[in-house]
């Protein structure tokens, strides 16, 4: 499924690839590499509270602003919350963003070998093989709460709608 226009980098129209999430759909499953080049999956997390940010790379200035500030808004939830920022950058430039930057409660996951993640959760962008901006949050029981996918992919999400849907349901 192509959705054309649906997100602008720059001003300039480009199309995602896969489906439009909404809230009260099922998380789709996935299988990401972390930067060991293990395996992670959705449901390693089941039944915890989980907020994925998907990134276009981590060595942007807004990518990387936001890993950092959900990383610190996230202390937080104490543990509560499972975070993990997705791209396609490859596990090693991921391992050595995140030695740099000192984040310690958002897992970076590369999608870069087969867009799988862009693809079920509707943020490949076709033109450029990199992820859009796009924020979920997902219950313990694998449903989505809170979706955004920002427009213009050189905008940050909204920090605090994203953490209102965190705090309503771990209150």
């Amino acid at each position: 499924m192509e959705r054309p226009g649906e997100v602008t980098f720059q001003g300039q129209p480009l199309t995602l690839i896969g489906p439009r999430l909404k809230e009260g759909d099922a998380a789709p499953e996935f299988e990401l590499l972390a930067n060991d080049l293990s395996a992670v999956k959705l449901s390693d997390s089941a039944g915890k509270v989980r907020l994925i940010a998907a990134v276009p790379s981590l060595d942007t200035p807004v990518c990387d602003l936001e890993t950092r500030t959900f990383n610190q808004r996230l202390d937080a939830f104490g543990g509560r919350v499972f975070g993990y920022t997705v791209s396609a950058d490859l596990p090693f430039a991921q391992a050595r963003w995140c030695g740099a930057a000192g984040v310690k409660n958002m897992q970076t996951l590369s999608d870069h070998r087969e867009m799988a993640f862009g693809g079920a959760y509707g943020t490949h962008i076709k033109e450029l093989r990199l992820e859009s901006r796009a924020v979920f949050v997902v219950d313990g029981e694998g449903v989505i709460r809170y979706v955004e996918y920002v427009g213009e992919i050189t905008n940050a999400p909204d920090y605090n709608a994203a953490l209102d849907a965190l705090n309503k349901l771990l209150a």
